[in-house]
């Protein structure tokens, strides 16, 4: 049965792809296949394509009022950049299924993946009674004893209870209100359920009106949201990924099941890559959709190439940041083959408990109080705004409190007075303020100061890395090395020239290839460049998120005694 492309695409299931359709109707011009903007315009009656994925690329937006488009107002597109903070207006339409919330709605690991419900009765499972009305969190969808269903919470008494729902289970489930403010790119990704409309309403005006705006001048109302997705496809008069708007006006028939999809080129991710066994390497593949970027060796990886994928592995990384308080500060993540020498910079503590986590036994911590403290117990020291200090070891003192004997944390150190030094205890729930003291000039590689001292560190590059062309971490004011990771990396050349190969990240690279059956000429890959990647915000708090998922939390700071 033939649907239009934009109706089909709204209500398909990424879980489903790939499918193959056929066009039945369309627009074409003289050619089957042209493009304006990087996206096809035109398509032919009787072409087959194969959808391989699809993500929003714009939003259509009209002025809501009673929950229904205004019959005053325009429809305008808006980008997913376009400023401003919004609130999601509730969904009014029950869902009357799990199944069909899951179909519907995202749900996924990151924290915009956990849309929250409600049952109008209770659902009694087999050792927990859900009560009506009460608020379902979605965690994710897995399958469970060979029984798809979906990962749940609840919060009772502040206490969480988790069970699984299967997607069989039937009711009439509602979206909960939601206070949380988002950006039209989150709730663009996250928050638009398939063939229903998304309601939302600005949380803060936007500062700065002009006449290109497309909104109302002072418009603090709500909006509804149609999305229009870029899809990506295949084509079999073509050998890279082609992108198509969803509301390019054609029809079209989905034929997958009646259709051999392996005459279609099969596109694979670097994840896709990143899955098969170590013996598979190495292997031949042309790219279909080159990453973007125009820094090597991302500008070397263009659509059309023949490369060759050495070998899979983990790497280590370290995380650093720009040591700026702007908003501009920039965020890098450096090899341990890296060869520039870095010289040491002062590290700031706010709290004593800080200075505890920092010190080692290779040397003596040195740190200048930048705020004063007066202790409350003569048995520890108050400290005034330049005061010096040498931190030796953490141990418990017993001070009198109320009348009482009390046991209480404390940081052994020597305070410097000119040429003489006074043992004190400053108390570990102590929250001053303390700045470093350099001795150390010596340069330090990468892997020196991973193995000798504790992160984060404060570095500024003092010797560039000559084998890099442009080392953009020589440029930065000063660096903070804020942790060791791991990450995954296929090691890449050029199949036609293998002078030299490169480290591409399997999670932070969109790019498409397909495989070729072609014997690799060189078994042993050729030298390993270095390259520094810069990451962006997103990336940064992402890496830093999953990186701490695998660590123990670190223990609680003591408090000052009440």
């Amino acid at each position: 049965m033939a649907s239009t492309l934009e109706k089909f695409i709204h209500s398909l299931d990424l879980r489903a792809l790939p499918r193959v359709l056929q066009i039945q109707s369309g627009i074409y011009c003289q050619d089957s296949v042209y493009e304006m903007f990087g996206n096809e315009r035109s398509l032919s009656t009787g072409e087959v394509i194969k959808v391989i994925g699809f993500k929003v690329n714009k939003l259509i937006a009209s002025i809501c009022e009673n929950n229904e488009v205004s019959q005053f107002s325009d429809k305008v597109e808006l980008p997913l950049n376009f400023p401003g903070f919004y609130k999601i207006v509730a969904d009014k339409t029950p869902y009357v299924s799990i199944e069909e919330i899951a179909r519907k709605v995202s749900i996924g690991p990151t924290r915009f993946g956990h849309p929250c419900f409600y049952s109008t009765k209770d659902i009694k499972l087999a050792n927990f009674t859900i009560k009506h009305d009460e608020q379902i969190i979605f965690n994710s969808v897995e399958e469970v004893h060979g029984t798809m269903a979906v990962s749940c919470v609840v919060i009772r008494n502040n206490q969480s209870h988790s069970f699984t729902l299967p997607l069989s289970q039937e009711g009439e489930f509602y979206e909960c209100e939601d206070d949380q403010i988002y950006t039209l790119k989150e709730i663009a990704e996250w928050k638009i359920p398939k063939c229903r409309n998304r309601i939302v309403k600005l949380s803060n005006t936007l500062h700065m009106w002009d006449s290109s705006n497309p909104l109302p001048e002072n418009f603090d109302g709500c909006l509804i949201l149609m999305p229009v997705y870029k899809v990506q496809a295949v084509m079999k008069s073509r050998k890279d990924i082609v992108h198509i708007l969803s509301d390019l006006d054609v029809e079209v028939k989905d034929i997958t099941d009646c259709y051999d999809i392996s005459s279609f080129l099969q596109p694979l991710s670097l994840e896709d890559i990143f899955e098969r066994t170590s013996k598979e390497f190495p292997m031949v593949a042309e790219i279909m959709e080159g990453p973007s970027g125009s820094q090597k060796p991302y500008n070397l990886l263009s659509t059309g190439k023949e490369i060759v994928i050495h070998k899979k592995y983990q790497a280590a990384r370290v995380l650093a940041s720009e040591m700026r308080s702007d908003p501009s500060k920039r965020h890098y993540l450096i090899p341990m083959s890296y060869k520039g020498k870095f010289k040491r910079r002062p590290r700031e503590f706010p709290t004593a408990y800080d200075l505890e986590i920092a010190r080692s036994e290779k040397e003596h911590l040195h740190v200048v109080a930048t705020k004063a403290f007066t202790s409350p117990h003569k048995e520890f020291c108050s400290v005034s705004v330049g005061d010096q200090f040498l931190v030796q070891q953490c141990q418990t003192s017993e001070v009198l409190y109320e009348g009482r004997k009390k046991l209480l944390d404390a940081l052994a150190c020597e305070q410097i007075l000119g040429d003489s030094y006074k043992k004190v205890l400053l108390p570990m729930y102590m929250e001053g303020g303390f700045v470093e003291v350099i001795h150390d000039k010596k340069q330090y590689h990468l892997s020196e100061i991973c193995k000798e001292f504790h992160l984060p560190f404060n570095v500024k590059v003092s010797v560039r890395d000559l084998f890099i062309e442009k080392d953009v971490l020589a440029a930065a004011p000063g660096l903070r090395f804020e942790e060791e990771i791991t990450d995954s990396y296929l090691l890449i050349s050029s199949a036609s020239s293998p002078v030299e190969s490169w480290e591409i990240p399997v999670y932070r690279s969109n790019m498409l290839v397909h495989l070729l059956s072609k014997d690799v000429q060189t078994v042993v890959p050729p030298v390993t460049r270095t390259t520094v990647e810069e990451v962006s915000e997103e990336e940064y708090y992402m890496l830093r998120r999953y990186e701490n998922l695998t660590l123990p939390p670190p223990p609680r700071p003591p408090k000052k005694p009440t």
